[in-house]
């Protein structure tokens, strides 16, 4: 159930004394081949991190034959000296396993605006290299944990049309940040069949769209965020593009869950669905604007169905709708319909941690789902105290 799941793959997860905490603190998943093929999404944050703007660069050949990550230090907006710590990470992880810096990925994430100690780092990779095994996925989950509270794997196995099975296997971090582009969020997805560079950038795209970027838990968006995806072609199988989409979302979407699920300090996961919009477009900006209100989420938190949140919320958005056609449900009660009262609010059972809020805007037949949390005095508690 892990990113080593696929076959062609080795990963480790070290305690290199990054952290103060002593927990472990540098992972690394190396594509062993045939094929070293790969694709990655970014942050659209423009303040971009120096390991960003270096991976920008690595994959744009479609060929990456590791990843090397760190937790504990997010090394962004560390100027050139940040920078050129990127490029040491990278040239030291190519030294170590044979291969060209310029085919390495590198991630980082945690506190924005320190150095890395590359004095750790530099032997932390060597002890990445001698640490790699076809079971180590685990370990280089639970080493890219920040704020997180559990690591978070994910599996999908598939047939191409000839029956040949394949893998798609996933590591991710993230518990807080979360919010598009993709979320403050490291991800690394394998896969053992044989996709060309092509292929895997069109799938991955479509999957983060509907999955990662619409895992909205607090509205804010990282320096750091990335998504690589490596095929090393070891199973042999061929895929066609909609089957290999469709598992690679799935994955993805397990993954968006655990985030959300880990979210900080949150004791409720809801998904906000929008639907019979006249537009996709329309059905996102929806149930992103409720996403986005804290009003709503602080309501949910109180067990308070305050579906009046919910409407005020849609009625922020430009989307296609008449306000007096519109209807809410919040697991399942039917508590706003056409824009007025509906059944008894005091019906809704908010005690159990998944909520499913739905809107209906009566307007299309389209629709959309961001996954949010509520917001709860834990998550204020948490992000005050998190650079000390």
């Amino acid at each position: 159930m892990t990113v080593t799941a696929p076959k062609g793959f080795r990963a480790a997860g070290i305690t290199a004394g990054i952290k103060a905490s002593g927990n472990p603190d540098m992972a690394l998943v190396v594509n062993d081949g045939p094929d070293h093929h790969a694709a990655a999404v970014f942050t659209s944050n423009r303040v971009a991190a120096a390991p960003v703007r270096w991976s920008k660069q690595v994959v744009t050949d479609g060929r990456v034959d590791a990843v090397v990550l760190n937790s504990g230090g997010a090394n962004a907006c560390t100027g050139p000296e940040g920078f050129q710590n990127t490029h040491t990470t990278a040239e030291k992880t190519a030294d170590v396993l044979g291969i060209s810096a310029a085919d390495v990925v590198v991630c980082s994430t945690g506190l924005i605006g320190e150095q890395l100690p590359m004095d750790r780092i530099v032997p932390g990779v060597d002890a990445l290299a001698a640490a790699l095994s076809a079971d180590g996925g685990h370990a280089a989950a639970e080493a890219i944990m920040t704020t997180d509270t559990v690591p978070k794997e994910a599996v999908f196995a598939g047939t191409d049309s000839t029956g040949r099975p394949y893998t798609i296997g996933g590591i991710a971090k993230g518990a807080g940040m979360l919010a598009p582009g993709l979320a403050t969020m490291l991800v690394v997805l394998t896969t053992d069949a044989e996709v060309q560079p092509e292929m895997l950038d069109a799938a991955l795209r479509d999957a983060t769209r509907v999955t990662f970027d619409r895992a909205d838990s607090d509205g804010c968006m990282s320096t750091n965020d990335t998504v690589v995806l490596l095929a090393s072609g070891a199973a042999g199988a061929s895929p066609d593009p909609g089957s290999f989409t469709a598992g690679l979302t799935q994955a993805c979407a397990e993954l968006a869950r655990k985030l959300i699920g880990d979210a900080e300090g949150a004791s409720h996961d809801i998904a906000i669905r929008t639907y019979n919009a006249a537009s996709e477009r329309d059905a996102e900006v929806v149930s992103r604007a409720v996403a986005r209100s804290n009003l709503f989420k602080t309501a949910i938190f109180g067990k308070d169905p305050n579906w009046g949140r919910v409407l005020s919320a849609v009625g922020t958005t430009d989307a296609v709708f008449d306000p007096d056609a519109v209807n809410v449900s919040i697991n399942g009660v039917q508590i706003c319909q056409n824009g007025g009262i509906g059944q008894d609010r005091s019906l809704v059972d908010l005690e159990p941690r998944d909520v499913l809020v739905e809107i209906d805007l009566a307007a299309g037949s389209a629709e959309a789902t961001i996954l949010t949390n509520d917001l709860t005095h834990a998550y204020v508690h948490e992000n005050s105290a998190y650079s000390s």
